[in-house]
């Protein structure tokens, strides 16, 4: 097999369609998963040499992903530069040389924003997931929020877990995080220094907005996304016939529920 049909193949199962594909970014997309929920589980437990075998091999398979993506890029150093590969270097080095603990592992958890906004994973769930197309603005913004609730957890766990007696595990973390994002702020739990007050000030003022958003796009009538052949607008009435800026007919796909 020559480079060039090789790089094609390893491409299709990235990019292109069919059941195969499918299939393997679904299978990615769970390890992502499952690598999070390993990220949680393991702040219960004290950290031993399998803990640091389960990290490498979770390195090893972001590893393996992320020379592939590169490899079949059409402007890899372009990828490489970008601020989603620069975490994903970070994270891999973390993951294979633990020189930080586990200083960087929060990045793992925007892998998951990376692969729920990626155009092939967008195109599949609209697909397969009945409902998702009528109500994708809403689904992703809770999924933004969600997911930053998730970062910022790690987060204040890995910069507080030593040296805050009131962090001892990933629950304590999200407890901290869920009340600072609500503006509740009970108190049985502060930040410590001055890193811990800033980091608490961006929960805040991130979390909040993330959240309008949320509310936003709930209250508002859904729109269906759809591009108009002719004038590009992406956004219309779920059962729009013609396009309200320019009169084109428009086909928008419907999965037929209300």
């Amino acid at each position: 097999m020559t480079e060039a049909t090789l790089r094609a193949r390893l491409r299709t199962f990235y990019e292109g369609a069919g059941q195969t594909a499918d299939r393997f970014r679904y299978a990615l997309l769970a390890f992502d998963l499952l690598t999070v929920a390993w990220l949680v589980t393991s702040s219960f437990f004290e950290r031993g040499p399998w803990h640091i075998q389960i990290d490498v091999a979770i390195g090893v398979v972001f590893l393996a992903d992320f020379v592939a993506r590169l490899w079949i890029s059409r402007r890899p150093m372009k990828d490489l530069a970008s601020f989603w590969g620069l975490a994903d270097v970070l994270v891999i080095i973390s993951l294979l040389f633990p020189i930080w603990g586990e200083g960087l592992a929060f990045l793992r958890v925007l892998r998951l924003y990376r692969v729920f906004h990626s155009p092939q994973t967008l195109d599949q769930l609209r697909d397969d997931v009945p409902g998702f197309r009528r109500h994708e603005t809403a689904l992703r913004a809770a999924l933004n929020l969600l997911i930053f609730i998730f970062a910022m957890t790690s987060l204040v766990y890995q910069t507080q877990v030593t040296r805050n007696a009131d962090i001892r595990n990933y629950v304590d973390a999200l407890y901290f995080t869920v009340a600072t994002l609500s503006t509740t702020g009970f108190g049985d739990i502060t930040l410590v220094g001055n890193g811990g007050k800033l980091l608490s000030v961006i929960i805040m003022i991130v979390g909040i907005s993330l959240f309008l958003r949320l509310v936003q796009v709930i209250l508002r009538p859904p729109k269906a996304h759809f591009p108009c052949p002719t004038c590009g607008l992406r956004r219309h009435d779920h059962d729009a016939v013609h396009c309200k800026a320019c009169g084109t007919v428009l086909n928008i796909p419907d999965d037929g529920l209300d």
